[in-house]
């Protein structure tokens, strides 16, 4: 795939890119997820991870579409977010939702730790 300034994107790109805008979704519909159930699955903590995590993943997708050089730095920081959210959701595995954000947030970690190496 071709972006504008011509930049190639990679297959391995373009599946962290996908990874990342899941997560980024995934963490806001679990954030209102939490939020609706008058905070049983969350704390400030909870809500600052989830909101955090979603907000590094559209960032480091933003970087990748763009080509920008520098998204070895966000993927690197997007990868310690999103494996630091995907531990705070496996506290609560006993939900499937927060089960499943847990294994969203780590597929994007593993993919995101691949981008910041190259």
């Amino acid at each position: 795939m071709i972006g504008m300034d011509t930049t190639v994107i990679s297959a391995e790109m373009r599946r962290c890119i996908d990874n990342c805008l899941n997560c980024h979704a995934v963490c806001e519909a679990t954030l209102s997820y939490c939020l609706a159930h008058d905070g049983a699955f969350t704390d400030r903590t909870g809500v600052l991870m989830l909101l955090d995590c979603a907000d590094i993943c559209r960032t480091s997708a933003g970087f990748l579409l763009r080509g920008s050089e520098l998204h070895r730095h966000t993927c690197a920081a997007c990868s310690k977010v999103c494996t630091a959210c995907a531990d705070w959701c496996n506290r609560l595995q006993r939900d499937a939702v927060m089960r499943q954000c847990a294994i969203t947030c780590q597929e994007c970690a593993s993919s995101c730790e691949e981008m910041a190496k190259e």
